[in-house]
């Protein structure tokens, strides 16, 4: 018991359990030849409760109550439906549920509607019956109350009384229903034919006049036209064979009061028809069921939704003489509907052809495109693309981007997604544009190359640089560099600077040294700002440290320091001159006794060459960049191309580099410098070869699938294929065709059957037996019916089935027809005659006959309504009438394309929107009569058509440009500005014009730049200083000096011929002549002064600037002073001081390339340095004050290009929308691909166009409405009730254009329709006295089953009902039962239903229940919940002017005032004051104290002059002063007494109690 496991021998072998058994291996195979078999859901059952019993939970039943609803799941073999143990079944897969839960909703009672109102009295005299109906609206479902009797029944009597001796009762001939038709028995088989009429006592008192036949064989013909069973016939029939029988019907005479009389009391005519020939009946037959097409959902798509499959069968027998009628033809049924096994569904998706070419064309106007050079166009433009529908079948697989399938519908994507875009704009590159810098000043010489200097030969450069280019690759800049060779280059030169003053050797003065600093510098840049370098870079020796100096002594002459060397009289060398320039010093001291001389004149001015480089300057010039060629010496190692596309092979781009001469041309190389020569060679990347790539062709056009007539041309299919890729650079080239058509394969000739009649049997009479056994004459005459046998032939008039003449021979011809033997009483006539002849359109034909023998002495043989002796019919006419019908349609523009190039590549022609086009009016073809014809008849096409124009839009036009206006400037920068104005406006859809100013202008504006002043002062060096010495004294002291000054234009040579004084600046005019000083002898001698110091930038307040000079020779004595050395001025602005700033002018308009419409651009300004005074100065002013240029110079813009709208191409026509008629239209469409930006040329407003189709005449069966209930030979009793089925044309708008009957062959086989209509229903004429039925109610409103409102189902019920009418109430025992019926109906809505109440009246009240939608009924509401008709109150409210209120306690009436008891009851009703009796105050109390409404109280005083009463019932303000007044006036008079009279006891008066009025004012304290 503990669990070890020991050896078996110790258990007991009987209880050993089996260690094997029996199993079932299921294989995948098997999963075929087993399924469940589910049947559908049973009803809702309701569940019981806990207890077993079912009970009905109405009282509790709110919206629905919880059911159960079962099926049947079974496991059977597919092979033949048996059923199996379900265990085998449950290996595949789990069971269905066999049961699930669902509602029920709550009973619902009968609903009808409110009673008719009462009929007229039954009898005129004496006591009648009338009679109201009323009719079901909705019937009992779900267990409701059953409903009520729906009509009612009362007595009427009239005033007048019966007269004497009338006849109590009133006799009708009655006839009962046509018996079957059956065939002629056997005269042995048959009783003796007798007629008994049967006066007997039964309670239906029958009395009849009956034919007595054998039981046995009135079903004996049933065998000859039974249902025929799919597997009875091999074969269909080949001919149709009719056979004639008779019925017969009783007739009876009946009294009013529903009894039997002799027929004698009804009617003395003998001959009462009481049989007749019939065909005997064939019931429809029909094949078996054709296979089942496949199912329409042949794929797994996300709407879940079913397909549906279909079968048909044809009829192989019509239905004839009333057989059983044909059942469906076509049978439907849903399939595929979960789908899991099936594919998925393709998926259709928009593919795209690649861009085309960018175009700049299309943005262009009328007008530029006329003037344009179009080759040369560059900026933005657009390209465009075609896209197209594909299908996808797998999701998983990777799309590559050039994935080309099989192009199909566009309708297919359209339902989707919108198509991608097949506009985008593009740019086109131009040539650049580049806009330069001044050339700096020409460098220092030196060598080509100086890390390895070479040679005696350099080079001076100068350089610009570019300030702003338009395009990407800079290499299209002009040059930027030029050089002029020159003798001895230095890369590095030594720089001397003087470091300290001369210092004498010995004495004071006399010779001397000056120490100076050398550093070696490289010799490119300028002299401030040349970098120091080590000192082996200089070549040269480096000049000494120290130099030899001399300070004056006393008496010697004193020579001031070099001026700045004068420009250059010529800026380069030429072989006839050179430049030159010079610099002078003066004398300040002369010399005294034994002093040292002052040098000679010359020695006083120096001169030297100077711009000695040739006046050749030579640059590198490099052409544009070859093309891309193959060099298999650059390896790029697969490297992607720079706009992200896989890179083919690498090459090289080539370009010719040359050095040239300015003004001259192409030169040596070595003329120039080598170091800046640009690259010839640089890699690229070779354009790929690229293949065209087209999509597959898509599927050929759908061929007619049916048979074509033997005449008909062959119909022809098409495909067609789209190129997505172009080929490029040597790829495999497009083919040629796009587009393919042929014929349809022949299609088979619909065969030719006819029907084949064979000959007219003799006419067939009701059989003499029969026509004995029942009143009448004896002889064999009268109607009977005569029939043919029908067969079908083929073309080659061999026999065939009869189902092929129902498919292809049209009308099936009528195979029997009324007929009459003659009897001896018959009126006889001759046969028609020929029908005469027609002698045109609108005359008629007839034909005659006449009377012969007796009859023409009879009487009623002479009535020609009976008997026409002649019968007349129209002519056929084969004139037409056509009319012109309807509006005409838009105008069409005849479209050039062929339907290939509509898949091609861009066919880059613009849409035509305007010019010659057509336009359409569909014709109405009418016959004589007025009668739609088919509009061949009348036209070709069916149209007129007119040609039209669509006016062309006509584009804004501008005039040419101006020329340029003088820049706006006249000193600095500003723009120059040229304009277009507006010459016409667009018209019909143009182009808009662009945004214009208020002068109807659009402007250009470019930056421009003028000199404030072209001129200069030029001034020559001051002359010696000439002082008037009196005698021979030393020449010393105060003295004057002059200079040459002359106005030159600004930027010329040294030499320049001078100009009017007064074209240059008078205020900046340097002086002519200024006073000098020559020191006399051991005088101090000092320098002239230096420029005067910079005051600070801002000019502050408070500063000052300062000037200095030092002393050349120190006095002699030391009592003789040095004049001052330094002399300083307050900084004032504008004054001695200037401050200075940058300034930029306004921005040009955006400037785009020479030949570019659109797109990206620059705009530009320029820059000035103004001076605080407003003075514009050169620009290098501000830069030596260091101020640096913030302002942006230049920035890119956009132009918006003028992108006019672009369309798809139209549509084809689309089908007529209606078949036949006037209301026929066609439409076509087309899409916006690109809206209008800018100034582009608008959508126009048409992207839908409809044309009317051609009016073909709509045929029809029309159904008359049933006819009134027909009683043949009787006056009550069994009869018909007719339709007819006739053949109309319409016009397609009907009701609006009645229909008119026309020939039935038009609208088909009448046979065939007859077939499918009821055309006869048998019903029945209440005979005076009879309890009867009413006829059925027309249709009730469609009403939904709805829980809470919301709908429980989606198909609603309507129901109609037939009411009881009892005529006299001894027949009421006899009566049917009323009846209603129900039927599905669609767009069914919830009701709910509601108690209504009327007003009360002596405490009582009309209650009753209204539909929701405003119909009074019976039924519906809830009993419960019904309010109360009768009110009561306890106790009964007996005091006056009382009555009982809806709360159930008594009130009293509007103007009387509740007074209440302690206890709360009514004590009485008072007046309320100041109330008219007719106009009473809405006055209510509340706990004993009162609130007055809006009373008007005013009627009361209404015959007062002053009334205290205002218009809304409140007392006036003046009545509450005149009371004060007067109570205190009482109180004064009472005081008054009181202290007169003196009174020995005082009496304690209380008014009398006043508790109406008390209770009317009380609470009215705001009054």
């Amino acid at each position: 018991m503990e669990g070890w496991t020991t050896h078996h021998s110790h258990c007991q072998h009987t209880d050993k359990p089996e260690s094997r058994r029996h199993c079932f291996k299921v294989c995948e195979w098997h999963q075929d030849l087993f399924e469940w078999e589910v049947s559908d859901w049973g009803g809702c059952a309701l569940v019981p409760f806990f207890s077993n019993e079912l009970k009905l939970r109405t009282a509790e039943c709110i919206t629905a109550q919880h059911g159960v609803q079962r099926r049947q799941v079974h496991c059977v073999r597919t092979s033949n439906r048996t059923s199996v143990t379900s265990r085998i079944c449950e290996f595949f897969s789990q069971k269905p549920s066999v049961e699930q839960a669902c509602l029920v909703p709550c009973p619902q009672d009968c609903v009808v509607s409110d009673f008719t109102s009462w009929s007229s009295c039954s009898k005129t005299c004496g006591t009648g019956l009338q009679h109201r109906t009323r009719h079901v609206l909705a019937t009992p479902m779900y267990g409701g109350a059953n409903c009520p009797n729906l009509t009612e029944t009362r007595t009427c009597s009239s005033p007048f009384n019966c007269p004497a001796g009338e006849g109590e009762y009133q006799y009708t001939l009655r006839v009962g229903a046509w018996s079957e038709c059956r065939l002629p028995h056997h005269k042995d088989a048959l009783l003796s034919g007798r007629t008994t009429v049967d006066f007997g006592t039964s309670s239906s008192e029958n009395n009849t006049v009956t034919l007595h036949t054998l039981a046995s064989y009135r079903h004996s013909h049933r065998n000859h036209h039974h249902h025929h069973h799919p597997h009875s016939h091999s074969k269909y029939p080949m001919s149709w064979e009719l056979e004639v029988g008779y019925q017969t019907r009783q007739v009876r005479c009946t009294r009013s009061d529903g009894k039997n009389a002799m027929l004698s009391l009804c009617t003395k005519d003998s001959s009462l028809l009481t049989f007749q020939a019939c065909v005997m009946p064939k019931d429809c037959h029909i094949s078996d069921w054709s296979s089942w097409s496949p199912c329409s959902k042949t794929c797994r798509s996300t709407d879940l939704s079913p397909g549906y499959r279909l079968r048909s069968r044809i009829m192989t027998q019509v239905p004839l003489g009333g057989g059983k009628r044909c059942p469906a033809l076509e049978e439907k049924e849903a399939c595929n509907i979960m789908g899991d096994l099936l594919p998925r569904c393709p998926r259709y998706v928009w593919r795209t052809t690649d861009w085309g070419d960018c175009r700049i064309v299309p943005l262009l106007s009328q007008q530029d495109r006329r003037l344009a050079n179009i080759s040369i166009l560059c900026g933005e433009g657009i390209q465009t693309r075609k896209t197209y529908c594909v299908q996808v079948r797998d999701d998983s697989a990777p799309h590559h981007r050039k994935e080309v399938s099989r192009p199909v519908n566009a309708r297919l994507c359209a339902a989707a997604v919108e198509p991608p875009s097949a506009v985008q704009p593009c740019s086109v590159s131009c040539q650049n544009r580049c806009l330069l810098s001044q050339w700096s000043a020409w460098g220092a010489c030196l060598h080509d190359n100086c890390k390895d200097p070479q040679g005696k030969k350099g080079f001076r450069r100068r350089r610009r640089e570019v300030l702003w280019e338009s395009g990407s690759s800079p290499e299209t800049c002009p040059h930027l560099v030029e050089s002029v060779p020159c003798e001895d280059p230095a890369c590095y030169v030594w720089q001397v600077r003087q470091e300290g003053s001369c210092v004498p050797n010995e004495r004071p003065c006399g010779p001397g040294t000056a120490v100076q600093s050398v550093t070696c510098v490289s010799a490119e840049g300028l002299l401030a700002q040349r970098e120091d370098v080590p000192t082996g870079h200089c070549a040269d020796d480096p000049p000494p440290t120290e130099v030899a100096c001399e300070v004056a002594c006393a008496a010697d002459c004193v020579v001031g320091s070099w001026s700045p060397w004068s420009p250059c009289s010529h800026s380069c060398a030429t072989k006839s001159a050179e430049g030159r320039q010079s610099r002078t010093r003066t004398v300040l001291a002369m010399p005294g006794k034994d002093g040292k001389e002052c040098p000679a004149a010359p020695a006083l001015e120096e001169w030297r060459v100077c711009s000695d480089h040739p006046c050749v300057v030579f640059h590198w010039e490099a052409s544009a960049w070859g093309p891309c060629i193959e060099d298999t010496a650059v390896d790029l190692n697969g490297t992607g191309s720079w706009d992200g596309t896989p890179a083919c092979a690498a090459g090289v781009q080539i370009r010719k580099v040359s050095c040239v001469k300015s003004n001259v041309g192409p030169v040596v190389s070595k003329r120039c410098s080598d170091s800046s020569r640009p690259d010839t060679v640089r890699p690229c990347l070779l354009p790929c070869k690229k293949d065209c790539i087209v999509t597959p062709f898509s599927e050929w056009t759908a061929c007619p699938s049916t048979c074509a007539p033997d005449n008909e041309t062959a119909a022809a299919q098409s495909r067609y294929r789209i190129i997505v890729q172009r080929s490029a650079n040597g790829g495999q080239e497009c083919p040629d065709t796009l587009y393919e058509e042929r014929e349809c394969e022949s299609l088979p000739v619909c065969p030719v059957y006819s029907w084949r009649t064979h000959k007219w049997h003799s006419c067939t009479l009701v059989p003499d037996s029969v026509r004995r056994g029942l009143t009448g004459p004896g002889e064999a005459c009268g109607n009977g019916l005569e029939t043919r046998g029908v067969s079908c032939v083929g073309e080659s008039g061999e026999s065939a089935n009869m189902t092929q003449c129902l498919r292809w021979a049209g009308p099936l011809p009528p195979q029997f027809r009324e007929c009459r033997v003659a009897c001896k009483d018959d009126c006889t006539l001759t046969a028609w005659s020929k029908y005469s002849e027609c002698t045109g359109c609108g005359t008629s034909t007839s034909r005659r006959r006449s009377l012969t023998g007796r009859s023409k002495k009879k009487e009623h043989c002479s009535n020609e309504k009976l008997y026409p002796l002649e019968e007349t019919e129209a002519c056929p006419c084969d004139e037409f009438l056509s009319q012109p019908y309807g509006n005409w349609s838009a105008c069409v523009l005849s479209d050039p394309s062929v339907p290939g190039s509509l898949q091609g590549w861009m066919s880059q022609r613009e849409v035509k929107e305007c010019g010659q086009g057509l336009r359409y009016r569909a014709v109405a073809c009418v016959d004589q009569q007025g009668h739609l014809v088919s509009p061949t008849l009348c036209t070709d096409s069916g149209y007129i058509v007119e040609i039209c124009h669509i006016p062309c839009p006509l584009d804004c036009k501008l005039s040419d440009w101006s020329a340029w206006s003088a820049c706006s400037a006249s000193c600095g920068s500003g723009l120059r500005i040229r304009s277009k104005w507006l010459r016409e406006k667009a018209f019909n859809g143009g182009r808009p014009c662009p945004k214009l100013d208020l002068k109807n202008q659009v402007n250009e504006a470019v930056p421009c730049h003028s000199e404030c002043s072209q001129f200069e002062w030029r001034m020559e060096p001051w002359s010696i200083c000439t002082i008037n010495t009196v005698d021979d004294l030393p020449a010393c002291g105060e003295g004057v000096q002059s200079r040459k000054i002359r106005c030159v234009k600004m930027g010329t040579s040294g030499e320049a011929s001078s100009v009017e004084d007064s074209l240059c600046d008078q205020d900046e005019m340097p002086p002519r002549a200024q006073v000098c000083f020559l020191a006399c002898p051991n005088d101090c001698v000092v320098t002239p002064w230096g420029p005067w110091s910079n005051c600070f930038l801002q000019c502050d307040q408070g500063t000052a600037t300062n000037r200095s000079r030092h002393v050349l020779r120190p006095p002699a004595s030391e009592t003789s002073a040095c004049p001052e050395l330094v002399q300083s001025e307050s900084c004032i602005l504008n004054v001695t001081c200037f401050t200075y700033q940058h300034q930029v002018s306004d921005w040009s308009t955006c400037q785009l390339s020479e030949n570019a419409i659109c797109g990206q651009g620059s705009r530009l300004r320029l820059l000035d340095c103004i001076r605080s005074d407003g003075k514009i100065v050169e620009l290098q002013k501000c830069e030596q004050f260091g101020l640096i240029n913030k302002w942006r110079l230049s920035e890119s813009c956009v132009v918006d290009c003028p992108v006019s709208c672009m369309l798809s191409d139209w549509s084809p026509w689309a089908e007529c929308s209606h078949t036949c008629g006037t209301q026929a239209m066609t439409v076509r469409t087309r899409r916006t691909l690109q809206e209008a930006h800018e100034e582009g040329r608008p959508c126009p407003s048409q992207l839908t166009q409809t044309r009317p189709c051609p009016i073909r005449p709509c045929y029809i069966w029309l159904l008359s409405d049933w006819s009134q209930c027909t009683v043949e030979g009787a006056e009550c009793g069994e009869g018909l009730r007719r339709r007819n089925l006739s053949c109309v044309v319409h016009w397609g708008d009907w009701p609006e254009s009645p229909p008119q009957p026309v020939d039935e062959e038009l609208c088909g086989d009448r046979r065939r329709q007859h077939i499918q209509q009821e055309m006869e229903q048998p019903c029945f004429v209440p005979c005076p006295g009879d309890c009867h039925l009413t006829e059925w109610s027309s249709w009730s409103s469609c009403q939904l089953t709805c829980l809470e409102g919301r709908s429980f189902e989606t198909t609603g019920r309507q129901a109609r009902s037939r009411a009881v009418i009892i005529q006299v109430m001894e027949n009421q025992g006899s009566c049917p039962h009323q009846a209603f019926e129900t039927q599905p109906c669609k767009e069914g809505k919830c009701h709910s239903y509601q108690w209504r109440t009327g007003g009360w009246s002596n405490n009582e009240r009309v209650v009753w229940c209204q539909r929701s939608d405003g119909v009074n009924v019976t039924g519906g509401c809830f009993p419960q919940k019904r309010p109360t008709t009768v009110r009561h109150c306890h106790p009964p409210c007996t005091k006056p002017f009382s009555h009982c209120t809806p709360s159930g306690v008594c009130g009293c009436e509007k103007g009387y005032t509740e007074v209440m008891t302690t206890h709360g009851f009514l004590d009485y009703c008072t007046r309320t004051p100041g109330v008219d009796s007719n106009k009473k105050a809405d006055v209510k109390t509340n706990s004993g104290r009162l609130k007055p409404g809006p009373s008007q109280a005013q009627d009361l005083f209404s015959e007062w002059t002053l009334r205290p009463v205002g218009p809304d019932g409140r007392v006036k303000l003046w009545v509450y002063a005149v009371t004060a007044v007067g109570f205190i006036l009482i109180l004064f008079i009472i005081t008054l007494s009181f202290l007169v009279c003196k009174p020995s006891k005082t009496t304690k008066t209380s008014p009398p109690p006043q508790k109406p009025l008390t209770l009317a004012y009380d609470g009215d304290m705001d009054m």
